[in-house]
């Protein structure tokens, strides 16, 4: 089947687009070209991120520098044992003035929403989110206020071990589309930040190379990739595998299913292809799902991580041969 030359050429735009914004970034985080990757997938697909790792690997740095990439309007929530959900989604504050309420937007109205630390907050502030990442909108004192396209929430959290954090709310985890860790540096790249970081931050000279409406027709063209009844139909069965597997208390959401999918056609489009195939699923399939699963109390105690279940699961299920159909 032949692409339509009016889709290969809008394939074209986004792969130009996407380099830009991965070189970009790659700027300020050198050395890992997977993970910038997968932050790029997530912008395309319409989801959000969860950066978790411990302190000091470049989280932040991260969240940032795919924000500053980008020409549209960015705001950072520091989150703290004392946020406040009004915080996050805004409050009505009486103006004496004009005798009537007015509605004070927090600091969730912007494209590109930096969440720093997020678990350092109570799950009640956590909860704010909620509406806003699954349906782009908040509600305050019964008005709804609908927020800005594309929109994306990066979030980033310590590993939960650490003093002073919250588990994140089962409910908040399902709408991330993907959790990613950055990892350390490889020593190369370390001893090149030690160079290039130390006497100014990279992000200072970090200028955008496409803005919000570029981006927002990119995620129209990733809309438009096809996903055959065969993938659908694997994306459904891997999901479905982890609802009935005895080592998890908790199984992947219909929602995943769904991010699956967005995250795949986003992963196609930026090689190229305006269909998605079987692998493309199959490689996102652990950083989409491993986050919603939790593992049951035998397996737990058994010593098995999610990850290792998670593998058994994904090689137990039959990759279909289709690739279009």
């Amino acid at each position: 089947m032949a692409v339509p030359a009016s889709q290969g050429a809008d394939l074209d735009t986004l792969g130009r687009v996407v380099d830009k914004v991965r070189s970009n970034i790659k700027r300020v985080i050198e050395g890992k070209p997977d993970v910038i990757s997968s932050a790029v997938t997530v912008l395309l697909a319409e989801g959000h991120l969860l950066i978790e790792d411990v302190p000091g690997v470049g989280k932040t740095m991260l969240a940032k520098s795919l924000a500053r990439s980008i020409d549209c309007s960015v705001r950072r929530i520091q989150f703290t044992p004392d946020l406040l959900p009004s915080d996050v989604t805004g409050v009505s504050v009486y103006n004496q003035e004009s005798r009537d309420f007015e509605f004070r937007p927090g600091g969730v109205f912007a494209n590109i929403v930096v969440g720093d630390e997020i678990n350092r907050a109570s799950p009640k502030t956590q909860s704010a989110l909620l509406e806003c990442m699954e349906e782009r909108q908040v509600s305050v004192d019964n008005t709804t206020y609908h927020l800005d396209q594309p929109f994306m929430v990066i979030a980033t959290q310590n590993p939960i071990e650490m003093e002073g954090t919250y588990a994140l709310p089962e409910a908040q985890r399902d709408r991330f589309m993907i959790r990613l860790s950055v990892g350390y540096p490889v020593e190369a790249a370390e001893i090149a930040m030690l160079d290039s970081h130390t006497m100014t931050s990279p992000l200072d000279d970090l200028e955008p190379v496409t803005d919000a409406s570029e981006i927002s027709k990119l995620i129209g063209i990733v809309g438009q990739v096809h996903v055959s009844q065969a993938v659908q139909r694997y994306t459904v069965a891997l999901a479905s595998a982890t609802r009935r597997s005895s080592e998890l208390s908790l199984g992947a959401s219909p929602r995943a299913s769904l991010h699956l999918v967005r995250a795949a056609k986003a992963s196609a489009a930026m090689q190229g292809r305006d269909f998605v195939l079987p692998d493309d699923v199959l490689g996102l399939a652990p950083s989409v799902l491993t986050h919603r699963l939790l593992p049951s109390v035998e397996a737990a105690m058994g010593g098995r991580t999610t990850n290792s279940i998670l593998e058994s699961i994904i090689a137990a299920v039959p990759v279909p041969e289709g690739t279009r159909a």
